[in-house]
Parts: C-alpha cells; structure tokens; sequence
C-alpha cells in the first residue's frame, strides 16, 4: 500500500538538498507533492510552421538547425547566444542569454522542437528563451504543460519530474488513492473519481480533461469546507447557551457616550443584544471595515455580560493590541465599577500567579489578553462571553479552546478582513454574521495617490514638510519574495538608505517579522510614544494599532500586493484629528496594474475592494489558512467557482438534515474525509 506520508526526499530526483527547497513550498510528503496543483498550464501541443507564427503569441515549432550557435558578449555579465533553425515555410532566430551550456548542445542538420515566445521585426522572426528538446522527445513539448508556483533555484521542469515521479509511485501501487467522495455523488455530479482526477490535473491530455479533473478537486475542497461548518453549526445549535438578563441595558452606557454610534453600530448591538437574550449560545461574527468602531460593540456588549454577574474573555492577536484595547475598555467600563486586567507574555511571573488567582475567584470582570488565555492554568470563575478579535488569527479551534473556559459562553468573533457577504456567509458558515458598513461622520478620507518611481524625490519632499509639522510615516517594504530573510534584508537596506542618504535628519527605524515578538512590540510602542519619525516596515505593522499622529503611508512596489492587504495597510494611518495620506508607489504600466491603482485611489470601501480584489486577482491566499484558520483551497478559487460553491453548499445543507453526524454507511467516506482535512482544528 502507497505510504502517503513519506518524506519527500526519499522520491527519485529528491534528496536532501532539493527536498529542503520543496519544504519551502509547503511539500514534505509525497501526499503534499501529489496535491501540489499547477498553477496555470502551457499548450505546446499543436506544432506551427514558421510563416504562421504570431507576433507575441507562445508557439511551438519543429525546425531544423542550420548554423552552429553564435556567441556575442555585448557587456560584462551579458551574453547572447544565437542559432538559425528552417522549415518548409521560412527560417526563426532562437536567442538565449547567459546560456554557455547551449554551446555543445545543437547538431547541424538535426530537427528539434522549440516552444517559446515570437517576436517579429524588421523582417526577422524570432524566439526568445524557448524551451526546446529533440523531434523525437515529448517531454517538455508537443502536449499540456503544467506550470507550478516555484521558488528560487527550482526550476519548472525539475518541479515536473519530481512530481512524474510522485504519480508513479501512487499509480504502480494496486491500492493507489482511496476514493474520498461516496459513489452516490460522483454518480450525481458526473464527477472524475480521484485517481483519474489527481493524473489529470497534473498532466492533463487536453483541457476538457483538465476542466473535469479541476472540478472533482475543487468540488471535494468545498464540499469538505461546507459539510465541516455545518457540523460545527449543528452542534452549536443543540447547545443551551446563557440567557442574559433582560432588564440590564445596554443603553446605560450607550447614552453616556462622549460620542454619538453610527446607525450601522446600533443595529449590530440590537442584533448582540437579542442574542444574548435568547437561550441558545451566540456565535456571531462581526465584520467592520477599518476604523468602523468594532471595539465600542465589544465594549458595550461586555458590559451587559458582567453586570449579568458574568466574567468576560477578550483575545487578541498581539500584545500590543491586546494592551490598546484595555486603554479602551477602562475607559469606558472603569466608571461602571468594572475591573480590568491584562494578560500577556511580559507579565511577571509572580503578577501573573496573583492576576489567576484572582480570575478564578471572580475578582477580575474582564480578561484581555493574547493567545495567552488559552493556556491550561488559565481558569474563570463564571465566563460568560468571549470576544475574539481580527478572527484570522485564531481559527475555529483556538476559538473553541478559550469558549470551553466557560459554559457555553457567548461568543463574538471581529475581523477588519472585509469578505463580501455571499462569501462570508459561505466561509463563516458556523457563525450568523452582523456588518458595521457605514465609518463614524468624523472619519476623514484618506487620501490616496498612486505614483510612479519618477515621483519619488515629489514624496520625499511631502514626506519631510509632513515630518516638519510633527507627523510621523510609515513606509512599508515591497514583498521581495514569500521568505521573511529576503524581505528583512530588504528592509534594512532601505533603511540605511533612508538614514544615510535620504532622511538623516530624522528618526528612522525598521520592524521585520523575523523579530522576536518583544522586539516588535517595543518597536511599535516607541513609534506610537513619538520617539520615531519614519518607520520603515514589511506588512507586519499590526492591524488596529492606534498611532494618532501617524498621517502618511508610503507603499514601496504597490503592485506587489493584493487590494484587500494595501486597504488594510491604508487604515494604519487616518486614526486622529490630522488629514491622512496613502502614497502607492508602483512599478509596471499593464492594464490590470493600472486598474487596481485606480480602484484604491478611487474608494476607500473595504467591501467595494474585497470584491474587486477577487475578481481581479481569485481567492488564493485571501481565503488561506493565514487568513481564516480554515485549511487552505488548493485549488478552488471562491470568485470563479461561485457557482458550483451554491451547488456544494445545497448538497451540504441536504447531507446535514438526513445526516448530521455523518453515521450512514454511504456517508463514511465524508466523515473521514472531514477527519483528515480538519482533524487540527475542528472536532468531529
């Protein structure tokens, strides 16, 4: 029987070196490789003659050679490699760079297939960089190709091989994969069964093949992802939860606000509030924009809990978050006689043993800390409502773990991550969902200008008279590439530019994610004091941390980034009194480059930007583990795919009404299915 689980540097073609580079990509097993999908494909399938190539376009020819490679050393590091191959139709230039290996590897008069781009003019048909192989060889030519996301020293066809070589084991195996959906669907859905499907997807033998094999996965994906939630949904609904007390009101603090709520806030409490009041255990997500007053609902909703006699848990991300929403909730409970304390890693030991103590007994109300609160020793005397900030960061079964502190306890998930609600409700499934969409009326604009390199002394300069009025900026660092190493050698190469050359009048620091957590927080606790001007970051400037008198973000290499993530970026500025800037910073003159500039300049709408972001760019990463504590899509795209999502969510609500705990013999295959995508994070 196929081992799934064996490591990937014992498959041919490996080894420990290459296998250490598949790590990178997230493959450590040859279960990982095989369900490593391509993400795009070439058709070097159908051979052209010369006179029919197409200026721009990738082709495929078969030709002879008819010169021996010329070598032309135009500068120091740069030579190009030139050969003259013919057909019946006409003759092609192929050109190379740097390629000293191709010196020995053409004989005159032999026929070779080359597969690259075309470029014509002033009368000459050329080909730049083709891949290229013998008439007689087809494999890297003369068929569907698969392209795979890859990283530095891996090249396409090595990744190719490796997964060859992958397939080969699981298909010389008589046991091969285990079907994973029930017959009775396959059947339904005129689905591929997996075996077929796993082939197909990797070296498909045409695109109807492919688009069978990319149904079947991304069927299963979502099928796995609804019927999950739903289980998780089912069982919170048999939960009694706790019936709040319905003559404590939350209009007792409402009404002593300094500040007057949006209609968007108020509706979003009555919705808590009845919630809270019902017996059944909330679970409700809560999705603002940035700045639309997230942390006030929590705060009022806390309120209600503890003069309920109950106490009240508040996660976030990061200490210095959870340490800004304490500033908050004192300062709006602390009249209430409501006692605060904050739990996070600085903590001494001995604080930290007495603030515990204190927790079980019931002398403290409300616990705010980091992911702190989910260690064992933490105990409360009576939880009642558990609030668990910027979702993504947690996932479902970290949410579980601080909700098991209490008995049922209400829970309130936020996040500033904008997903369109068709999506949200797919995604959330477990969860009902409340919108804040509308920002408070004394929320300036930021105002957004997207900027070539050619402009960059103009910014330099609005930088510095903006430094001058006692402002501070952000600049956050282009992603180099998916390593933190690279990103943070960017960083501090910017940033002795900028103290050296640029800025050396001012303060600048820089903040990276291979920092230890405490580095990090002091960084951002300096900046926030005013003790630095200018701090030059990757994206690991943390979301809703308040720095009123930051009023600039600058954007290195804007085009880099997803509109969702450069929204988020945006909303670290525009947090006091002072008019906020965003200045992108961008490369490229494409279409799409040029449409996303516009977008972000245009409208400051997070839910607008989430939907364009998908349609532009498709789901990857935006709907990843990172962001939600879901297992990753492979390969469903929420955007594309929508349509077959509503099909898969229908069959879902189907399975769950005849079947809930997925007992029925027909369904096992599900069941294991849901044990092994969600066995870390969901309880089944």
């Amino acid at each position: 029987m196929v081992n799934f689980e064996k490591e990937i540097q014992y498959i041919k073609g490996v080894g420990p070196n290459r296998a250490m580079l598949l790590n990178k990509l997230g493959i450590n097993t040859l279960k990982d490789l095989i369900t490593y999908y391509p993400r795009g494909y070439e058709d070097r399938g159908k051979a052209l003659k010369i006179a029919e190539l197409i200026n721009g376009e990738d082709s495929l020819i078969e030709a002879i050679v008819v010169s021996k490679i010329n070598e032309n050393k135009v500068r120091k590091n740069m030579t190009i490699y030139k050969l003259i191959v013919r057909d019946d139709t006409g003759t092609c230039v192929m050109t190379w760079f740097n390629q000293s290996y191709l010196k020995n590897k053409f004989i005159m008069g032999k026929k070779y297939k080359f597969f690259g781009k075309v470029s014509k003019r002033y009368g000459t048909t050329e080909m730049n960089s083709p891949v290229f192989e013998e008439a007689e060889v087809s494999k890297n030519t003369g068929k569907i190709v698969p392209i795979y996301p890859t990283t530095y020293n891996l090249s396409q066809n090595m990744i190719r091989q490796i997964v060859e070589n992958g397939l080969k084991i699981v298909n010389e195996d008589e046991a091969k994969l285990q079907e994973t959906i029930p017959e009775y669907i396959l059947k339904e859905y005129n689905l591929l069964d997996i075996n077929n499907a796993i082939n197909q997807i990797h070296f498909p033998k045409d695109f109807t093949s492919f688009e069978n094999a990319r149904k079947r996965l991304v069927f299963e994906e979502l099928l796995t992802m609804q019927l999950a939630l739903l289980q998780l949904k089912t069982r919170y609904a048999k939960q009694d939860g706790i019936q709040f007390d319905k003559n404590i009101k939350m209009s007792d603090v409402i009404d002593n606000l300094p500040f007057k709520l949006t209609k968007a806030q108020l509706n979003v409490l009555e919705e808590i509030d009845s919630d809270m009041e019902s017996n059944k255990a909330m679970n409700r997500l809560l999705q603002g924009d940035v700045g639309s007053g997230k942390t006030i609902v929590s705060i009022i909703a806390a309120y209600k809990a503890v003069k309920c006699g109950y106490q009240v848990a508040i996660m976030a991300p990061t200490a210095i978050l959870a340490s800004q929403h304490l500033e908050s909730f004192e300062g709006i409970l602390g009249k209430y006689g409501i006692r605060c304390e904050l739990l996070i890693g600085s903590v001494s030991k001995k604080k930290k043993e007495e603030l515990l103590e204190r927790l079980k007994n019931g002398e403290i109300d409300i616990l705010i800390g980091t992911h702190a609160l989910l260690e064992e020793n933490v105990i409360f005397k009576n939880l009642g409502f558990v609030v668990t900030d910027e979702q993504h960061r947690f996932g479902v079964r970290q949410r579980g773990v601080i909700a098991d502190k209490g008995n049922n306890p209400d829970v309130l998930v936020m996040t500033a991550t904008p997903i369109p609600r068709t999506l949200a409700l797919i995604l959330y499934g477990d969860l009902d969902i409340s919108i804040i969409d509308e920002l408070p009326p004394n929320r300036k604009k930021i105002e957004t200008y997207a900027v070539r390199k050619s402009m960059e002394e103009r910014v330099n300069n609005f930088i510095r008279k903006q430094v001058n009025e006692g402002r501070q900026v952000y600049i956050v660092c282009p992603l180099v590439e998916e390593t933190e190493e690279i990103d943070a050698k960017a960083v501090i190469e910017l940033t002795a530019n900028y103290k050296t050359k640029v800025f050396p009048e001012y303060r600048v620091e820089y903040m990276h994610g291979k920092l230890r957590p405490k580095e990090k927080e002091e960084i951002m606790n300096t900046f926030k004091n005013g003790d630095i001007d200018i701090l030059i970051s990757t994206t690991v400037i943390e979301v809703g941390v308040n720095v009123p008198n930051a009023s600039i973000m600058v954007i290195e290499n804007a085009e880099r980034f997803g509109l969702a993530a450069l929204h988020q970026l945006r909303g670290r500025v525009g947090r006091g009194e002072y008019q906020s800037y965003c200045i992108l910073k961008y490369n490229g003159n494409t279409d799409v480059v040029r449409q996303r500039m516009k977008i972000m300049q245009d409208t400051n709408d997070g839910f607008l930007i989430a939907e364009k972001d998908l349609e532009l760019r498709g789901s990857g990463e935006f709907f990843g583990t990172k962001q939600h504590g879901l297992p990753e899509f492979k390969i469903a795209n929420l955007f594309e795919d929508m349509p077959m999502l509503k099909k898969v969510q229908s069959l879902a609500i189907k399975i769950a009404d005849e079947d809930s705990k997925l007992e029925l013999e027909k369904n096992s295959r599900l069941k294991e299915l849901i044990k092994d995508k969600f066995s870390n994070r969901i309880e089944i």
